[in-house]
């Protein structure tokens, strides 16, 4: 790597941190806590890459990238924020940055970005509307990687006409994005219509939704479980995507690949409305999420008593598989809320509570239906997808078993009731080695009765 980078951001530690491991790459460092500072370098010509935090002590990094692109317009800018939201990473893309980066943030995946900023010197992203109205309670919500990506897609995806295909599991929150998409675009004030499968069959009801949502946006729910006569008529009706100026979003589940590959779905109306592709993650594989998502369905509810999850309830949370998503979570929630004497969420309640979903929502999606080694290997070669023609960043063996290891040692930790002695029993374990797993990855231990 080569070229001079310009660092800003209050958090001492994170200066350090760059600024050794951008020299360690060749590179030349220039670091500092000051917005001011930055800007006078900026104006000076110094810095191939400016890497910013939002938040600093004189100001506003997002602020200020129109000065930045006003005064060198190839310089790019990659923002590094803790405000972890999607309001964020549109926001980001909105003022040009070149990426856009949630704390805490993976240091080989920033250097990697940077590589490409530094290699490519032009911003490539699309340009968004300066006058977008951003409305910060829009209902997608969690911090997680697997979220923050998807937020970084949504809002490369908000200026283009091109046809959208969103899918993943039921209960997910894909119908969220399609009205997230409408929102925040240009065509917000348009008309926004939905159509299910049943109208998707009827033509001439199908021909009057292209007509009612004109230049806004017509979403094609449950796109996946069109007969193959239904298909055919979509496609007839859709024609070239330039024949319609209505923005199209289809809306399928998670199969819809493999249901192409096999026949039972159309390939030319897969291509035709899949020119960009947005995959809802699963809620299993963003379980960090959970604590915000909880007390949003709380807080949502209105409810005069404060009601809140204990550390017991939340580990339960995030054990639990969620084979129906975020929709069997909020129900999930409200029902403890309903059960609840008083503003105490009981572990056994919640427990009960999780039985009976485990019965009631067994749909047999995701891993249910798949070995541990099926599921693992399509989340690694998720993973090396994700970095196209590029290998990941060195250090992927220990990480991926890092993503293993925790959630194992917590859900065993969990279910022998913090016991510690026990749970090193059942994995096969000496107790030191698993008390010196615990420190080292700073996992939570806390007793709890078992149900009878």
């Amino acid at each position: 790597m080569d070229g001079t980078i310009l660092i800003a951001d209050d958090d001492k530690t994170i200066r350090t941190v760059l600024t050794q491991a951008f020299t360690r790459a060749g590179c030349k460092v220039h670091a500092t806590s000051s917005l001011i500072t930055l800007m006078r370098w900026v104006e000076n010509g110094k810095g191939d890459l400016v890497i910013t935090d939002v938040m600093m002590p004189d100001g506003n990094g997002l602020e200020n990238l129109p000065h930045i692109k006003k005064l060198r317009p190839s310089l790019p800018v990659i923002i590094i924020s803790a405000q972890n939201t999607i309001v964020t990473a549109i926001r980001a893309n909105e003022a040009k940055a070149f990426d856009y980066l949630p704390k805490p943030f993976d240091l080989p995946e920033l250097m990697r970005r940077s590589a490409n900023a530094l290699k490519r010197k032009k911003l490539s992203s699309v340009s968004f509307m300066s006058s977008m109205d951003l409305d910060p309670t829009i209902p997608l919500i969690g911090q997680s990687s697997a979220m923050q990506e998807l937020y970084r897609l949504i809002a490369r995806a908000l200026v283009s006409s091109a046809p959208i295909l969103i899918y993943g599991e039921p209960g997910s929150g894909k119908s969220t994005v399609a009205k997230g998409l409408h929102n925040l675009s240009s065509r917000s004030a348009a008309p926004y219509i939905v159509v299910d499968p049943t109208i998707a069959e009827d033509q001439d009801q199908l021909d009057r939704a292209i007509d009612l949502a004109k230049d806004g946006t017509l979403v094609v729910d449950g796109v996946s479980d069109l007969s193959a006569s239904a298909q055919l008529k979509l496609l007839n009706i859709l024609g070239e995507p330039e024949s319609l100026s209505t923005r199209l979003i289809c809306v399928a589940n998670q199969k819809i690949c493999a249901d192409c590959d096999d026949g039972k779905f159309r390939q030319d109306l897969f291509f035709r409305i899949s020119s960009l592709q947005l995959e809802v993650p699963a809620l299993r594989d963003r379980v960090e999420d959970i604590p915000v998502l909880a007390a949003h369905f709380i807080s949502e509810m209105g409810n005069s008593e404060p009601y809140e999850f204990n550390h017991d309830c939340l580990n339960a949370l995030r054990a639990f598989e969620w084979p129906g998503n975020v929709r069997q979570l909020k129900n999930v929630v409200r029902q403890v809320i309903f059960e609840a004497a008083g503003s105490d969420l009981k572990i056994l309640a919640l427990e009960s509570i999780l039985n009976k979903g485990v019965t009631s929502l067994n749909t047999g999606i995701g891993s249910r239906e798949k070995t541990l080694g099926d599921a693992v290997q399509f989340h690694v070669q998720r993973y090396f997808d994700f970095h196209g023609a590029e290998l990941p960043p060195p250090g992927v063996y220990h990480r991926i078993l890092k993503e293993i290891e925790i959630p194992l040692l917590e859900i065993a930790l969990y279910s022998s009731a913090g016991n510690q002695a026990k749970c090193a029993d059942m994995l096969g374990l000496n107790r030191n080695t698993l008390r010196k797993k615990i420190n080292e990855f700073d996992i939570a231990v806390k007793r709890r009765r078992k149900l009878m």
